[in-house]
């Protein structure tokens, strides 16, 4: 599958707003006063992103709509994101199992 630019621009901006949202939340949750705030404009700002991308494929843009289908491209971000999450745990239970041992 070839991904033309109006594709690559959708994955750069939904993978940035998942993260965004999904370590604003993390910062918000355990963060306390300055931190707490940042986490919460974080959050924010992800869900922002995840609307703008949203709204560009909701009207009919010349470009955004070619060619692809827009719920498999988020479903395809949202792995992205899950797989790269799911290996950074697996990388620090690793490392944290490391240490302790020494």
């Amino acid at each position: 599958m070839e991904i033309n630019m109006y594709q690559l621009l959708t994955i750069l901006l939904l993978t940035t707003g998942l993260g965004l949202l999904l370590t604003g939340l993390f910062t918000a949750y355990f963060g306390r006063g300055k931190s707490r705030m940042v986490g919460i404009v974080l959050a924010v700002v992800g869900v922002i992103l995840g609307l703008v991308i949203w709204q560009l494929h909701a009207q009919t843009i010349s470009g955004f709509q070619d060619g692809y289908d827009f719920l498999d491209l988020v479903w395809s971000s949202v792995k992205v994101i899950g797989a790269f999450v799911i290996g950074a745990i697996i990388a620090l239970v690793i490392f944290l199992a490391a240490i302790m041992k020494t």
